[in-house]
């Protein structure tokens, strides 16, 4: 019964196929390598830190410590004061994680334009510089 062998393999290697493919569609290394084309002025930062204050610190926390009223519900709450997480990602990581979501972080999808999720990275990166 090689027929049957050979079937099951191409099924597996299918299978396979589109795990690694929905894990690359979630956080493409080009979108990872983006550049954020919004300088880190005190408009952004202002920007940032409103859009922040309404739909992140709730689990971030205020000061971004990851400590926020709802953080106790949720594991893994990223800490943007830790200076190692700073350095561990880039600003098209954070871009795709707030546009995307992550684990239990909702997405922020397309409710937002580009430049507000961009102000959005800057404020979480001054976080680290307090």
């Amino acid at each position: 019964m090689p027929g049957k062998s050979c079937l099951k393999i191409a099924t597996i290697a299918l299978i396979l196929l589109v795990f690694a493919c929905v894990l690359g569609a979630q956080f493409p290394a080009s979108a990872q390598e983006k550049t954020n084309p919004v300088k880190p002025s005190p408009e952004s930062l202002a920007k940032g830190k409103k859009l922040y204050n309404i739909d992140c610190a709730m689990c971030h926390g205020e000061n971004g410590d990851g400590k926020g009223d709802m953080a106790s519900d949720i594991k893994n709450v990223t800490d943007f004061t830790n200076p190692d997480v700073q350095k561990s990602a880039t600003d098209g990581h954070w871009f795709q994680i707030i546009r995307k979501g992550k684990g239990d972080m909702p997405p922020e999808g397309e409710r937002a334009k580009d430049d507000d999720v961009w102000n959005v990275v800057n404020y979480i990166r001054a976080f680290a510089k307090k």
